[in-house]
């Protein structure tokens, strides 16, 4: 009689991200992901975030225990009207729904700074998962769309040196009705949003609400539209080839607004190591505490893994919007997250340094040529097949 062989499954297995210095690991569950409940993404209401100092005081309580504990909260009454939303979400649907040949029209191998279209199936975002079965249109800060208005001919010579944006990306979507002014309409509501709520950060430091205003005049504020695939109804019964959406990452600035419509397939890493779903909200984005804002702090935010696992036979759209410091301004650690006990863990750094090093660790294909510094001293990286 022949033995009965039973295969056991790990409770927990490795992960591998990219970071800045090279591959970094995470054990993972494998258990299913399941609901987060409010303790783990909290739901904060922000409507009284334009009321002023005193106000925004009162709302750091909240957002500081939430970027602490987690790294990941939904705001409420953010103030972003859902027309803008709704526009902007148009806008991404007419160019997504184009033929593959017009949109590769714009595509980032045209760009120097990753704008532009992004094709399914050329970014691994992570090793130990799947090629991100994903498309992806992207735009970078552009001083004469900054809704604070800016005086083009006074733009500083080291900050020229870091900006991002192209023309050819809005040169090759004219054919697109109100494609341009609404996605520029919805980055720039998120834009003003971004510098509220930096001030809020501040005071989570135990700083003044001002102290980072002189570093975001001209900041990393990168706008992208994702579309995910729906899965046939084969692939979305089992685990098939096509698992990940997006693999698993951290963000790489200071933090990062997301919109996400009502399929969901967001998932956040917990503390335990078990994936937990971030499901959409009506009314809400989703904020997110990035790499650079974690170092600055020493550790005490929290740059939390996550990822897009689509499951559904309907297709998905998201709109993130990656806020940072103006790429030219090195930082440190800030003094409050240090003492004699807590020295700072990070070198300084700039916004712009920092992404340039977790661009050299990205899952590029053959082909891809991204320059990484400033225009004026251009780092190139090429991938080698």
């Amino acid at each position: 009689m022949s033995a009965t062989v039973v295969e056991t499954v790990p409770a927990f297995v490795p992960l591998q991200l990219r970071s800045g210095f090279g591959p970094v690991y995470r054990q993972v569950s494998t258990a299913a992901p399941r609901e987060c409940r409010p303790d783990e993404i909290p739901i904060i209401d922000i409507g009284t975030i334009r009321d002023g100092p005193e106000a925004r005081q009162k709302l750091a309580v909240e957002i500081k225990k939430a970027a602490e504990e987690v790294g990941f909260f939904y705001i409420s009454n953010h103030g972003i009207d859902q027309g803008i939303i709704d526009n902007a979400q148009k806008a991404a649907w007419n160019f997504f729904r184009q033929p593959v040949e017009e949109k590769a029209k714009i595509s980032r191998s045209r760009s120097r700074f990753y704008n532009g279209f992004t094709e399914r199936g050329t970014v691994h975002v992570s090793p130990t998962e799947t090629i991100d079965n994903k498309e992806g249109f992207s735009w970078r800060y552009d001083p004469k769309y900054d809704p604070e208005g800016k005086d083009l001919t006074a733009v500083p010579e080291e900050v020229q040196a870091w900006i991002r944006g192209e023309d050819f990306v809005w040169e090759g979507t004219e054919h697109i009705p109100d494609f341009k002014k609404d996605t520029l309409t919805y980055w720039g509501a998120c834009l003003t949003l971004a510098r509220l709520l930096v001030k809020v950060f501040a005071v989570c430091q135990g700083l003044p609400e001002t102290h980072f205003d002189s570093i975001t005049t001209y900041p990393g504020a990168d706008g992208v539209y994702n579309y995910y695939p729906g899965l046939t109804p084969e692939q979305a019964s089992k685990d098939g080839p096509i698992d990940v959406g997006l693999g698993s990452h951290t963000d790489l600035q200071c933090f990062t607004l997301l919109w996400q419509d009502h399929v969901g397939g967001l998932q956040v890493l917990n503390t335990e190591g078990q994936w937990i779903k971030a499901t959409p909200v009506p009314g809400t984005f989703v904020v997110n505490i990035g790499d650079f804002l974690m170092r600055m702090s020493n550790d005490k935010f929290k740059s939390t893994v996550h990822r897009v696992y689509n499951r559904s036979t309907e297709e998905r759209l998201s709109m993130p919007f990656f806020f940072g410091f103006n790429f030219n301004e090195k930082c440190s650690v800030l003094p409050t997250c240090t003492d004699e006990n807590n020295p700072p863990k990070y070198e300084p750094i700039s916004c712009g340094e920092w992404c340039a090093r977790r661009f050299q660790q990205q899952g590029y294909h053959a082909g891809d040529k991204i320059e990484l510094g400033p225009a004026s001293a251009t780092v190139e990286l090429t991938v080698k097949a």
